[in-house]
This record gives structure tokens, sequence and C-alpha cells, in this order.
């Protein structure tokens, strides 16, 4: 037909000609040839490479993977858990086999669409990068395509490593024995994300044993990031107030009760010190259900706040108004006698009252206590795999971790 024959007889891009040689121009023998009328035999051409990119679990995965992935490249394993936004699950990726936890962000219920507290934690988690320090690997949707979210809302995961324990579960469930050697161990990895955090100008202010997640290996990592803010935005940390409405009741630092607003990193230094000794006592040494009645407890075994103790605690506001009904005396050196007195002295200035006189995360690292633990050398407790002794509603109970909200 017609259409046939102008589509035999049209040009190539090999029958085009070439320019005109250039003063200086390239004088290959193809390039010659093909001026001087003259046939030449090319060599077999080698086979070009393919340009791709490697699968998933290849390599590791940059920024700019991150989004591009459905959640159906994960099988679900379980819920082990429900966390502010959502449910989260155990799983496990398809391409890597890897176990993770997808802690789900859902949008159904968002006006505004994505949460702004979940922006605050992925920023915040994108930035930190330490091995005790819980790592989110990615974010994956829901959706195959941007357009499905214009005709249904759909959700969000954050994918992070998975742990399988946190340490609250552990302690309350009595199956687990720790040594003086672990208490050393999860306290210096601890002391060493906290650090890290504050080096890189982030409070975390929500420490908790809840917040702290362990594996089967003994290794712990900090996590929870929801309450943390960057102090890197002001020159100085006086330089604007924070709410103080911050941190879990029974792990809050007697400034914040006072209504301290302008605090500094020593608010989670105190938060670590009640950890450390829950580590020993099995159970929260501050339980209160009230502010009131909660700096009531520090005051029997810290002592009651006062000038002679803290001299600039006259300067908070609520020091008048909170002041304990009855004016108590130091007791935490004969209360925990029973610690070894190198943790006793950890805990003495972990715990003190002035938080320019507690220690810093820093100082705790450099501790008798704590100087010399290496936990790559420590060996995971006891029973410590809780899976081969409690039941699925039970396991449930115990991983209620850094997700969850008190």
């Amino acid at each position: 037909s017609r259409k046939e024959k102008e589509t035999r007889s049209r040009p190539s891009i090999i029958d085009l000609p070439l320019p005109p040689t250039l003063p200086g121009g390239d004088s290959s023998p193809l390039h010659l040839a093909s001026h001087q009328g003259l046939s030449l035999t090319l060599p077999a051409l080698k086979k070009r490479p393919k340009i791709c990119c490697p699968r998933y679990g290849e390599r590791k995965h940059t920024k700019s993977d991150w989004g591009k992935r459905c959640v159906d490249k994960f099988d679900i394993i379980g819920i082990i858990g429900e966390g502010t936004y959502g449910q989260v699950y155990k799983a496990k990726d398809k391409d890597t086999g890897e176990l993770v936890a997808l802690k789900k962000v859902r949008l159904d219920n968002e006006k505004e669409g994505f949460p702004i507290t979940a922006i605050r934690e992925i920023k915040i988690l994108r930035q930190l990068k330490h091995c005790s320090v819980v790592n989110m690997k990615e974010i994956v949707t829901d959706k195959q395509d941007a357009l499905d979210f214009k005709k249904d809302k759909g959700a969000f995961y954050l994918v992070f490593e998975y742990m399988d324990h946190d340490l609250m579960g552990l302690l309350e469930s009595g199956m687990v024995q720790f040594s003086h050697e672990h208490i050393r161990s999860f306290m210096r990895q601890l002391m060493e994300g906290l650090d890290y955090c504050h080096k890189n100008n982030f409070l975390h202010r929500d420490i908790k044993c809840s917040n702290i997640l362990l594996n089967n290996r003994g290794n712990q990592k900090l996590s929870s990031f929801l309450m943390t803010m960057s102090t890197s935005l002001f020159s100085t940390i006086d330089s604007r107030p924070y709410t103080n409405k911050v941190i879990t009741l029974w792990y809050r630092p007697p400034e914040l009760l006072l209504g301290e607003e302008r605090y500094s990193p020593a608010i989670d230094v105190w938060s670590c010190g009640c950890i450390l000794g829950e580590l020993f006592t099995k159970k929260p040494i501050f339980q209160a259900n009230q502010e009131l009645l909660q700096l009531e407890l520090i005051s029997r075994l810290c002592g009651s706040p006062c000038p002679a103790a803290w001299p600039d605690v006259i300067k908070l506001p609520l020091f008048n108004t909170m002041k304990p009904k009855k004016q108590y005396r130091r007791r935490l050196r004969e209360e925990f006698a029973f610690l070894p007195t190198s943790a006793l002295d950890l805990l003495d200035q972990m715990l003190t009252l002035d938080p320019s006189r507690r220690c810093t995360s820093e100082g705790a690292l450099n501790s008798d206590f704590l100087c010399d633990v290496d936990p790559n050398n420590m060996p995971p407790p006891e029973s410590v795999d809780l899976d081969s002794y409690l039941s699925v509603e039970s396991r449930l109970t115990c991983w209620r971790s850094s997700w969850a909200t008190s």
C-alpha cells in the first residue's frame, strides 16, 4: 500500500549526513571513511550494560527511597501494640527477609492532612543516627499511586527496626533476672543514646521504661520522640519558655513540678535516674497520680526543695503553692544502701534536686559505675526470649512499646 511504501522510503537517522569536518576536529578512520565514500567494516559492538536500579535488599535504602514502596511489600505477622496514630504491626520485609515494626499513621480522621506530631517525629528521627536510638528505616503507604489518595484517604506506615521487648514489659513480667552487670550495660546504652541526643541539641522529654526497647541479644534503643524538642533554633537554652507539661508524671523532675519553663537537658537525666533505681527495685520509685503528691514522694526520698540545697528554687512559679507541708531531709543513700557503691553514687548525682548540680549524660558515662562497661561483650539476660514462656495475650501486654502512650 501507499502507506507502507512511504514508511519503507522514510530515511532513518543512519541515512542523515554527518556534519562537515572542522579544523582540528575528529580524524578517526570512521569519520574520514564516511566523508570519502569508503566502506569500513565495523567491529562487533559490545553488549551495552543495563542501566537499572538494584533490587531492594541489594543495597541500603537512601533518602530518595522513602515513600516509594507500598505496604504490600511486607508480610504482616500480627499486631504488637496500639500507637499514638494507630496500630503497630510486626512484619517481615519480603525483599530482605528482615523483621520490622510498622507504625501506622491514620489519615481518615485528620482534617489538616498529615498529623503535625508525626511530621515532627519523622523529622527528628531522620536526624538521629545512633546505635542506641531506634532507627526509622523508611515510610511506606497503603496506596499504589498518589492519585489513589484523592479518591480515598489512606494510611502511611513508619517502618522501624524490630525490637523484641520494652523494658517496662520485662520488669513487670518478673520472668527475667537482671544481674548487676546487665543493669550497667542497659544504663550505659541508655546514657550513650541520651548523650548523643543532647549533643545534637535535642531534649527527649519523655524517658520512661516503656520507651526503652530491647532485643533478645541485649541491645537497647531509646525510642518515642513525640515529645522531643530541638534547642538548636535558639541561641541559648534560656532564650524562650517551654511547656512544662512534659515527661510522664512518675519520671518528671522537681523543677517541672514547680513550674519551670526554661529547663535544660537535666530533665532527661532525672528520668534516667528514676530508671536506674527502678532496675534495682523492679518497680517505679516515685508512683503518684497527682503532681502535688509526686513532689511529696520526691521530697521524702531526696529532701524537700529549699534554698539551702537548691538556691534558685525560690524563683520558680509554684514554689510557694506546691511546697510540701513537712520538711524532709534527704534519705536517698539510706534507702538505697543495698546498691553497689558506684551505682549509689551515680543515683545520688542523677537524682539531685538542683538541676544545675545534677550530673550530665556525659558525666554519667564517665562515672565509676559506667566508665568501663562494654555492652558488646555482655551476654543477654537469661530467659529474655519470653516467646517460649508467655502466651500470645501476655506477650502483647508485655510489648507495650514506645509507640503506646501512657
